[in-house]
C-alpha cells in the first residue's frame, strides 16, 4: 500500500524551483534512497514530505492512515544540537512530544516504548548520560531511538552517517536495515551511492531532471546510474 505519493511536484524557495515535475511513491516496507548532487533539493524534498514546507505545485498525498506526526525524522545535526545538555533518556522520550499534546508528562506505555527502543539500539546503559558527552555514533543511535518513538511506520533520515568513522557507519547502516526488515519504511538521503545500492530497494535521483527508479537494479542499468556510480568512485 502506498504511504506517500508525489504527483508532478515542484519544490523550491524564494519563488525559484530547484526540483520540477517529481513523481514517485513509497509503499509500505520500502527502503528508498534519495541521491543527487549538493544543492539538488534533497533536503528540501524531505522537509516537504514532513509537511514543514509546501510544494510550489503538484500534490503530495499519504495513505494507510499515515499522518505527518507519525513519521520519525532524523535530521542532519548542527553544532548546537550536538552540545545539547540533556540526558539520553530525556531526548529519546522527546520523540513522543508530537503525540502528547498538552499532557505535561509521559505515560507508562511511552516510557516502555522508549526503553525498548534504547534496548534495540544498544544504548540502554547510556540512559542517564548527558547527550553532549557521547561520541558521534552514540548520538546518532540516540536520535534514531528518538525517531522510532515517533513512529511505527516510517523513518525519514537525512544523511544519518555524516561525520561517522567507517566502522560506526557500517553499524549504523546495519541498524537501519534491521529496522526496515522489521517492517519500518525508510526514506534516506545519502551521498553514499555504495550504501544506497547495497541497502535500498528503490532509488530517487534528484536533479534538474529527477528520475525515480522502482528498483536499484533499474538505477544501476540506467545511464544516469552508471554515470553517478562512476563519478562517485564506484564500479560500472
Amino acid at each position: 500500500m502506498s504511504l506517500i505519493k508525489c504527483e508532478n511536484v515542484s519544490l523550491g524557495y524564494e519563488g525559484k524551483a530547484v526540483v520540477e515535475n517529481l513523481n514517485f511513491e513509497v509503499n509500505e516496507g520500502d527502503y528508498l534512497c534519495i541521491v543527487g548532487e549538493n544543492g539538488s533539493g534533497k533536503s528540501t524534498l524531505m522537509k516537504t514530505l514532513l509537511g514543514l514546507k509546501n510544494p510550489m505545485s503538484g500534490k503530495i498525498s499519504t495513505g494507510d492512515g499515515l499522518k505527518h506526526n507519525e513519521i520519525g525524522y532524523l535530521p542532519q545535526q548542527t553544532v548546537v544540537q550536538k552540545d545539547f545538555p540533556a540526558s539520553v533518556k530525556e531526548i529519546v522520550l522527546s520523540g513522543f512530544l508530537n503525540h502528547s499534546g498538552l499532557r505535561p508528562f509521559y505515560n507508562k506505555e511511552e516510557k516502555q516504548i522508549a526503553k525498548d527502543n534504547m534496548d534495540k539500539l544498544g544504548i540502554s546503559d547510556l540512559a542517564k548520560h548527558c547527550y553532549r558527552d557521547l561520541s558521534g555514533g552514540q548520538q546518532q543511535r540516540v536520535l534514531l531511538a528518538r525517531a522510532l518513538c515517533a513512529t511505527r511506520k516510517m523513518l525519514l533520515l537525512d544523511e544519518p552517517v555524516a561525520g561517522l568513522d567507517p566502522k560506526v557507519t557500517i553499524e549504523m547502516y546495519e541498524l537501519i536495515k534491521g529496522l526496515n526488515d522489521e517492517g519500518i519504511t525508510v526514506i534516506m538521503i545519502s551521498h553514499d551511492i555504495h550504501a544506497a545500492l547495497k541497502y535500498a530497494t528503490k532509488i530517487l535521483h534528484v536533479s534538474d531532471k529527477s528520475e525515480f527508479y522502482e528498483s536499484k537494479e533499474a538505477f544501476c542499468s540506467s545511464e544516469k546510474g552508471k554515470l553517478f556510480a562512476t563519478n562517485d568512485g564506484g564500479e560500472k
